[in-house]
């Protein structure tokens, strides 16, 4: 009788085992027809390094739910703290962020607070069209000028309203200066996270941030909090800081990858892009699993074959691209450039941006030649 018994168990379990196999709807634990999961893609830079004019290359994609840098929140309320410590908070704040959870912000944030009490809310293009603001299509391109206009007054639960309808999640952020912290939500099975690595010449960098002191100042501050010299010498070791950052993330994402980086990491250089912008979109949307529309095509090339120059902080605007990115070749002193290279020629022989020798090669040299086309 128990031999008996034992037989039938058997032969329930295979039953039970070939179901499973052949019809895994029958499952509880199988959802039949679910959403697809958010693909994540955040753009990693460092200040003044085109990240702005990158992120808008997502922002206006239809498919996008983008943020610009949310962690500024995180770095105004505790600025009291060193960067590593910080590093900790802005990866929790990021991770939420993806996961269309902006609770995140009530440490950071009045509880009366409005959709554009977000800092630069306006250069999302999603905040901008419904269901976050009805005054303009989802698929509309829209200025960050346009936006701020018409859809200021939206209640801040529109941000986390919004994000829940999109199929891509993208942030920008300035405010890691090591990949490594983010391999916890790399490996975090609720993400399906990738990262786009965006570095610019160390001499193009600087010479913006000259433009730009009196904004950077309270960055500049906590950045430099663990050196103690001032003085003329402070923008040079900012900038070692940050070209050290940009060697350790690149080496990380590609040189020592660990298998769970694999086809998620990509370094992109801004001249790149601003040298072959619809080749290089092209690019980073296969790499985010984005489709690059007729549209999108157009008003990319329409940016980036402009006549401005560029002179307006922070706003994106059609200019000449290629020429306003070496801008810094006539304007920024030989002296200067000898003392960036000084102190970020590691950065810039790693990433493929070649040494100028002289006055004579500032004047001279094609970008062709500043760049290493071929360099990885």
């Amino acid at each position: 009788m128990v031999k008996c018994r034992q037989v039938q168990v058997l032969l329930i379990l295979v039953v039970l085992s070939f179901l499973l196999i052949y019809f895994p709807h029958c499952s509880n634990n199988v959802p039949t027809e679910g959403k697809p999961s958010p693909v994540h893609i955040l753009i990693l830079s460092s200040w003044r390094s085109g990240s702005s004019f990158t992120g808008q290359l997502f922002s206006q994609h239809p498919s996008v739910f983008y943020l610009m840098e949310p962690a500024w929140h995180v770095w105004v309320t505790m600025y009291q703290n060193a960067v590593k410590v910080l590093h900790m908070a802005v990866r929790d704040l990021v991770r939420s962020v993806f996961l269309c959870d902006m609770s995140v912000f009530d440490a950071y944030m009045s509880s009366e607070r409005k959709m554009s009490h977000l800092f630069q809310w306006e250069t999302s293009r999603a905040l901008c069209s419904p269901p976050a603001c009805e005054f303009f299509s989802r698929g509309d391109i829209i200025s960050s000028a346009n936006c701020k206009t018409m859809c200021s007054k939206y209640p801040f639960s529109k941000v986390e309203e919004a994000c829940k309808t999109y199929s891509h999640i993208v942030i920008k952020e300035v405010r890691f200066f090591d990949l490594k912290v983010l391999y916890p939500l790399l490996t975090d099975p609720s993400l399906n996270l990738k990262i786009i690595h965006l570095v610019r010449d160390p001499r193009a960098v600087f010479r913006s941030r000259e433009n730009t002191v009196a904004e950077l100042k309270h960055d500049t501050n906590i950045v430099m909090q663990s050196r103690k010299r001032r003085g003329e010498m402070e923008p040079y070791d900012t900038m070692q800081i940050i070209c050290k950052s940009h060697i350790e993330m690149y080496k990380a994402g590609s040189q020592a990858a660990p298998s769970f980086l694999k086809d998620r990491y990509l370094m992109v250089r801004y001249e790149d892009i601003v040298r072959e912008p619809l080749a290089k979109t092209a690019e980073m949307y296969r790499f985010a699993e984005l489709r690059f529309t007729p549209e999108l095509q157009t008003w990319v090339h329409n940016i980036t074959h402009g006549k401005g120059q560029g002179k307006q902080t922070f706003v994106i605007e059609s200019r000449d691209a290629m020429r306003v990115s070496q801008a810094w070749r006539k304007i920024l002193p030989f002296q200067k450039i000898k003392k960036v290279q000084d102190v970020c020629k590691d950065a810039m022989d790693l990433l493929g941006y070649r040494l100028l020798q002289s006055e004579e090669e500032q004047k001279d040299m094609s970008l062709d030649l500043l760049i290493a086309r071929n360099s990885s």
